[in-house]
């Protein structure tokens, strides 16, 4: 087991981070290492945890199917490929192994057609659209330009909800998409956006990769078996290394950082509460629910923000924007639209000067039209409770409003949503996960 793992992380290794290690030891003791440049194979990261996860489960016992022919088709399986979800064999193998799977179904075709198209509307209209504005913001930050309050916080939000919607749009792709080969797919997004808290964030955002880090890494270290300090330890080590799993980039082990200090306090504080008699999961209050929703969002912008900045030091940049110490400018073409709020603004210190160009007068309007989508409105899962769309969907999503059922009315929506997006692809950019 070992050997054959150190294998797939060897070549995991190479092929992601050859190139930031030589250059970082270059850096550091001034050598020249002919590495050349070494290219990402498509999917390299899902396929080989893949084949870990099943390594190892095969060596504690528990895989009871070992057919090499299902075996090649799980590692191989395409939907799934280029950006998650990350597949485990005792979910996989099952279905693989049924006469059925293999026959079609007119429900699996129009379950998999919906749920493919409302992925596809996220990642074109959504996730594209917003794209437009967080190129400028970031590069302007990396090339030393002035950036305002504004440019950044609009940079900022259109990023984080870009990568919501180019992620989790990807995430229903491949479901969808596997659904219409009767093969249905564990739920790797659940409105992250809606947490409470950093823990329950991570129980949404990518959720697979969650269930793996903690599995494979997490657990095998000790967990919470070994103490508090301990925890806290494996915490931090598992959120750095799931950061760097992220690309060889200093600003994704530094963001891993950030989400596992993020952890260790909420864990703390969980720790804290209990001992003061307080239950940590009892339901929140209305306003403490809504307080408490908007500080983890915070949390996870700045995070973002380092996320996705060319390097430490253009992230400083534009989080020190974001903090109004540029000073708190607003747009001058915002006074004369605000009308009385404007000049009441102005006149108790709040600048309005003309724009730099960084961030399109239509920001904020995209911004606020996402999140209104990403905190009011039903998720994938829910529109399709009826049709169970995905392995592993909470049992408390299921809901009737806005419920996706076979009528000549739903199919209308569906394919007016899959008109709008394919009609707009000619716009398209790349997946932001492809390169993980």
């Amino acid at each position: 087991m070992i050997s054959a793992i150190t294998i797939n992380l060897i070549l995991l290794g190479f092929f992601k981070y050859a190139n930031f290690f030589a250059d970082n030891l270059n850096h550091l003791v001034g050598t020249a290492l002919p590495i050349g440049e070494v290219f990402l194979p498509l999917g390299i990261s899902f396929f080989t945890f893949t084949q870990i996860a099943f390594l190892v489960d095969t060596y504690q016992g528990k895989v009871k199917e070992y057919n090499f022919i299902h075996y090649t088709l799980f590692v191989t399986y395409f939907p799934h490929l280029i950006a998650g979800p990350v597949l485990h064999h005792k979910e996989m193998m099952p279905q693989f192994s049924r006469a059925s799977t293999y026959r079609f179904h007119y429900e699996n075709m129009s379950v998999g057609l919906t749920i493919f198209f409302i992925g596809l509307f996220k990642k074109v209209i959504l996730a594209d659209s917003l794209a437009s504005f967080v190129g400028p913001v970031f590069d302007g930050s990396a090339a030393g330009a002035p950036i305002t309050l504004t440019d950044a916080w609009c940079g900022a939000l259109c990023y984080t909800l870009q990568l919501y919607f180019d992620f989790s749009g990807y995430s229903d792709m491949a479901i969808g998409l596997s659904r219409m080969f009767g093969v249905a797919l564990p739920l790797n997004f659940h409105s992250p956006y809606k947490s409470v808290n950093i823990i329950e964030f991570w129980r949404r955002w990518h959720m697979t990769l969650s269930r793996f880090l903690r599995d494979y890494l997490y657990f095998p270290l000790g967990g919470n078996r070994k103490g508090r300090a301990r925890r806290y330890l494996y915490l931090m080590a598992t959120m750095l290394l799931g950061g760097l799993w992220h690309g060889a980039n200093w600003t994704f082990v530094i963001w891993g950082g950030l989400h596992g200090a993020y952890l260790v306090f909420n864990h703390a504080w969980h720790t804290v509460r209990r001992k003061l008699g307080q239950n940590p999961d009892q339901p929140l209050s209305r306003p403490m629910h809504v307080l408490s929703v908007a500080f983890t969002f915070l949390a996870v912008v700045t995070a973002w923000v380092v996320f996705r900045a060319h390097n430490f030091t253009a992230a400083i940049a534009l989080l020190k924007a974001m903090a109004g110490m540029n000073g708190f400018i607003l747009p001058y073409a915002w006074l004369s639209k605000w009308g009385e709020i404007g000049q009441w603004l102005s006149a108790h210190g709040i600048a309005f000067r003309a724009s730099n160009g960084l961030i399109g007068s239509s920001a904020v309007n995209w911004i606020c039209i996402s999140l209104l989508i990403v905190w009011f409105a039903p998720n994938t899962q829910q529109i399709m409770a009826a049709y169970q769309p995905a392995l592993d969907v909470p049992a408390e999503t299921r809901i009737f409003r806005l419920r996706w059922l076979p009528s000549p009315y739903m199919a209308l929506i569906v394919w007016l949503i899959g008109f709008c997006a394919i009609v707009n692809l000619n716009q398209q950019s790349e997946f932001l996960y492809f390169q993980f």
